[in-house]
């Protein structure tokens, strides 16, 4: 069975012009592979920390392994201050079986008083409720970084939480686990008999480095605990690692590959392209649900002495908050690409020739030989160019193109090169973060 393309799907994707169309999109791509329940609930708290007795909304969402026989793989964030689901979560991944994963949203649980314990606690009233042993399941958060999970609450809401499971779809979940998300994000590819598929949260907070935000991938694979790990890693450096909203890496983040093993594995090579396919959508994704994002930015340089170096000077682009507020207003600013470039260079001691050094944005030659190529018929193209990139940064429940703003740089000193992409710094941004907790 061939995959419909990622052309194909942004296409399907392009023609949304509401929450419904999306929604329905996400629907036929939603379907759980063999061996798998999911499900969310949503409860009412009151943070602890905070004054007066304003209550807040919480979803629970679990992902389940019907038999109890499963196997995981995890990468995680390289915060030195990990939140305690992380913890548990690399304490746990490698046991001899996984029975699934309890997620919860508005509350990060890091470095919370008595967070691991409080994480501990609740996955034992879990493992009451729905079977096996606490060991065996995992616990993923992502909020507010600082408070205490509501554990009374929580535990209430397990039993309706297992009630809620079903063998169709993950889009309960996919809803479920969002926080300042604009919209849910599915993917799922064929790989042979089996499936993959895939669920993730994140829209601030973002720079990986390991993998992202949280993502949840399925697969019905009979694959190896090594094989699903190597898998994992192959993929990541390419996807989740190759985008960008605002530079901040998260306490919380973390990708889990979780297989029940239900139907006949594929060709090891099928199956890391059909995961590939997976983490390459999900992450795009999640750059363009980005907090008040207006315009994805995409820049691939080439012409780097290493990979990584070629990583470094794209990332100096993408995070440069000049060159993020001169997109957003849709204007082409072209010197603050070329200041956050030397920048990097000068910063990282790698010499830099500008002379030999082209780039392009949009597909028009900016600047070559040492020198900016600036015209007014340039800067109105230029204008237009980003203008036509846009859409709205409010909170809209889909997507409303897959478009790029696309900077092509070329350093022309040796054959690296690496492509990532990021997102505008808007009002919108701003505001989502200084009321992020009201």
């Amino acid at each position: 069975m061939k995959y419909e393309s990622l052309t194909y799907y942004n296409n399907r994707m392009a023609a949304c012009k509401s929450i419904v169309d999306y929604e329905d999109v996400l629907k036929t791509r939603s379907a759980l592979p063999r061996g798998f329940r999911a499900g969310s609930v949503a409860l009412t708290f009151h943070p602890r920390e905070l004054p007066g007795d304003k209550l807040y909304r919480m979803n629970l969402s679990l992902i389940e392994l019907s038999d109890g026989k499963g196997v995981a793989a995890g990468v995680f964030t390289r915060n030195a201050f990990p939140g305690a689901p992380v913890l548990l979560c690399r304490e746990r991944i490698n046991g001899p079986s996984i029975r699934g994963i309890l997620i919860n949203n508005k509350v990060a649980n890091v470095c919370a008083p008595g967070g691991f314990d409080d994480a501990c606690r609740i996955t034992e009233s879990l493992a009451a409720a729905g079977g096996g042993k606490s060991e065996e399941w995992l616990y993923a958060s992502t909020g507010v970084i600082g408070w205490k999970l509501p554990v009374p609450e929580i535990d209430a809401s397990l039993p309706t939480l297992i009630k809620s499971l079903q063998t169709e779809s993950a889009f309960p979940a996919a809803k479920g686990i969002m926080t300042t998300d604009r919209f849910p994000k599915v993917r799922s590819v064929p790989a042979g008999e089996a499936t993959v598929l895939g669920i993730a949260k994140g829209a601030g907070m973002i720079e990986p480095n390991m993998a992202t935000m949280l993502a949840f991938i399925m697969t019905d694979a009979d694959l190896s605990r090594e094989e699903l790990s190597r898998a994992l890693g192959a993929v990541v450096e390419d996807s989740f690692n190759a985008v960008s909203v605002d530079g901040d890496q998260s306490t919380s983040d973390m990708c889990i590959l979780l297989s029940s093993r239900r139907s006949p594995a594929p060709a090891y090579g099928d199956f890391v392209e059909a995961l590939r396919q997976v983490c390459d959508g999900l992450a795009r994704d999640i750059v363009r649900n980005g907090e008040g994002t207006s315009h994805v930015i995409e820049v691939a340089v080439s012409g780097a002495r290493s990979r990584e170096e070629a990583r470094g000077f794209a990332k100096a682009v993408v995070n440069s908050p000049l060159v993020k507020t001169a997109i957003y207003g849709n204007d082409p600013n072209i010197g603050r690409l070329v200041s956050s470039l030397g920048d990097y260079a000068g910063n990282n001691g790698i010499p830099l020739d500008g002379k030999a050094l082209s780039i392009r944005l949009g597909g028009e030659l900016i600047f070559s030989g040492g020198e900016f190529r600036i015209s007014p018929e340039l800067e109105t193209t230029l204008s237009s160019y980003l203008e036509k990139k846009s859409f709205s940064p409010e909170l809209k429940g889909y997507p409303e193109h897959d478009e790029t703003v696309l900077i092509e740089i070329d350093l022309q000193s040796g054959t690296g090169s690496s492509r990532v992409w990021g997102s505008d710094l808007s009002y919108e941004y701003i505001r989502e973060n200084a009321e992020y907790r009201s």
